[in-house]
């Protein structure tokens, strides 16, 4: 039989049928950023209407994995809001958020790159919300003029959250034991291998109340927010429909993406404004609801599948709804 198979493949290679052969074309890799169109305007070379995306878990960690771009939120973010910013025929920006929320200076640095847009640009900026902008998704999102939230969106939880567990009993039932040594009693303080003893845990909530009053104060300095019962309600971690948060304050009106692309075409006096996206140029476009590098958050009555929250979360303090 083996015979048989080498006398055969002699054959193949005498009549000139070599083995088969793979080309690999290299492709230029750049961080530049392509403008497509996803929705046409009116007339002749109109202004433009920017849709920059919120997607994700937030965090400045690059993003991706084998055969996949890299990508950092925040640094990816940043470019965006800068070529909207350089470019004269943007008038306004819409903010597409699909988020869960993520680490609370990732959260920080994206609002304050609208707020220093908004300030040097006096450009409109306009925030939808879709299927999920919670935490600090909808940090973000208060750095926007006017917020559009989809009636079923799922909008809030805010607050802030340090996650830490403790295996020291775990440890001890098969014998084994963590022994850090350490410059100080507190250099370890949220170890897994140890139990929060009071003045860590003290420390550890002057910091998360610290963050939190940072929150609330983003959230009343851009929200009509009527009184203090309702801010303790709305911020107590929460989340709300989207149809409840415009009752609520915490949203301006309820709609869809195109009607957030039309609330910015109004506020920018560019009623005839063609609406663009930023791309790499391997990424994909088709409509206004292009799907993005991740997965939009999927949710049913047993679970929340929220894309890159499969792996466990570095340790940190988050602006998260992760429940």
């Amino acid at each position: 039989m083996i015979r048989c198979v080498f006398a055969a493949l002699l054959l193949v290679v005498a009549s000139g049928c070599g083995m088969p052969s793979f080309l690999v074309t290299p492709v230029q890799n750049t961080s530049a950023l392509e403008e497509q169109t996803v929705s046409p305007g009116e007339g002749f070379s109109p202004p433009k209407v920017a849709i920059i995306e919120v997607e994700g878990m937030i965090s400045n960690l690059k993003t991706g994995g084998f055969m996949q771009p890299s990508e950092n939120k925040v640094s990816r973010f940043a470019q965006e809001i800068e070529k909207a910013e350089n470019d004269p025929a943007v008038k306004a920006v819409v903010l597409r958020v699909n988020s869960p929320g993520g680490t609370v200076t990732a959260s920080d640095i994206m609002y304050q790159t609208v707020q220093r847009f908004k300030e040097r640009t006096h450009k409109p900026v306009v925030a939808s919300l879709q299927d999920l902008a919670a935490s600090g998704a909808y940090y973000v999102s208060c750095s926007a003029d006017k917020i559009v939230a989809h009636p079923t969106s799922v909008v809030g939880s805010i607050g802030v959250i340090f996650n830490t567990f403790n295996i020291e009993g775990t440890l001890a039932k098969i014998g084994a034991k963590a022994d850090a040594i350490k410059s100080g009693p507190l250099k370890d303080m949220g170890s897994p291998f140890r139990e929060l003893d009071p003045e860590s845990r003290a420390v550890m909530q002057g910091i998360v109340d610290e963050y939190y009053k940072r929150f609330v104060g983003v959230v009343t300095s851009n929200r009509p927010i009527k009184d203090s019962g309702s801010l303790k309600m709305l911020t107590d971690g929460r989340v709300f429909s989207g149809a409840r948060a415009v009752e609520l304050g915490l949203a301006d009106q309820t709609g869809l993406l195109q009607d957030a692309i039309e609330l910015a075409k109004q506020m920018a006096h560019a009623p005839k404004a063609r609406v663009v996206m930023y791309r790499r140029p391997y990424g994909y476009s088709g409509s206004i609801y292009a799907q993005g590098a991740l997965q939009a958050p999927q949710a049913n009555v047993m679970e929340l599948k929220i894309p890159g929250l499969h792996d466990p979360l570095p340790s940190g303090f988050y602006y998260l709804w992760n429940p």
